[in-house]
């Protein structure tokens, strides 16, 4: 982590303005290295010095990583008028301006749509996870309205990884999706067969790109519906099945290694 000034590492974690942060540092309170440092211009090593204001010790941080399991009828920004935000969804100690930039959602997820949602202040993450030249994989667990026998899963299987030509929606033009893989119950010998049998309402959808609505819209033109969906994976990284939707936690050091690498 670079040298930041004593201030803005204050100001950056809560500690008020750049102006309260001044006033804090000479007013004797801060410490550095355990001696009292009075000089707001201060080049403080992030990794080696260690910062107290009174008896608080600072915890400095550049990013943070955060893995939340989606829950419906929340919306994946960071302002909106009508609807809780996954922001709100996290506790107040979050709600810090970091040195790395601001915490935002990577990417997003309808507002009915649950699972796997990172959030971050890490801004290179963002772009290489949401740049679509990286073709980054994300898999999706969907529930469809009408279930589909051997033959039809078949079917849609073929059609979804030869390059669906994707119906319109809204303002939403086609487009030709890039090839995207499906796994039936059946496939993988799942326990969750319906009571359809070998036919199946439950499916897992691979693809590499993330267009408006793009599940959804890629089984309308197949001639079913989507009425449920949920975000397993994304990239090398997986939904901790322990999270229930709402719930959060930060990335472990190998979590992060992963994402990184």
């Amino acid at each position: 982590m670079k040298k930041e000034r004593l201030d803005k590492i204050l100001s950056h974690h809560g500690f008020g303005s750049r102006k309260d942060c001044k006033s804090l540092i000479h007013s004797g309170r801060v410490f550095v290295n355990e001696s009292v440092c009075t000089n707001c211009d201060f080049s403080v090593d992030c990794d080696v010095d260690v910062v107290r204001i009174d008896d608080e010790i600072l915890q400095i941080r550049e990013h943070v990583y955060i893995m939340m399991n989606k829950c419906q009828n929340v919306v994946s920004s960071t302002k909106d008028g009508l609807h809780k935000t996954v922001l709100d969804l996290l506790s107040p100690d979050y709600k810090i301006n970091y040195l790395g930039g601001d915490l935002h959602p990577v990417g997003r997820l309808d507002v009915d749509t649950e699972g796997l949602l990172l959030l971050t202040t890490d801004g290179k993450l963002t772009h290489t996870l949401t740049s679509p030249k990286n073709h980054v994989v994300k898999t999706y667990y969907a529930r469809l309205k009408n279930p589909v026998d051997i033959e039809t899963q078949k079917k849609y299987s073929d059609l979804f990884n030869s390059g669906l030509n994707v119906i319109a929606e809204g303002h939403e033009q086609s487009f030709v999706a890039k090839s995207a893989t499906l796994i039936w119950p059946n496939e993988k010998k799942c326990e969750y067969l319906t009571e359809f049998g070998d036919a199946s309402s439950e499916v897992l959808v691979s693809i590499s790109e993330g267009k408006y609505h793009q599940v959804k819209r890629m089984f309308a033109t197949v001639g079913n519906e989507v009425v449920y969906l949920k975000r397993l994976s994304v990239g090398p990284l997986s939904l901790d099945a322990g999270l229930k939707p709402g719930e959060y936690r930060e990335l472990t050091a190998d979590e992060i290694k992963l994402l990184l690498d």
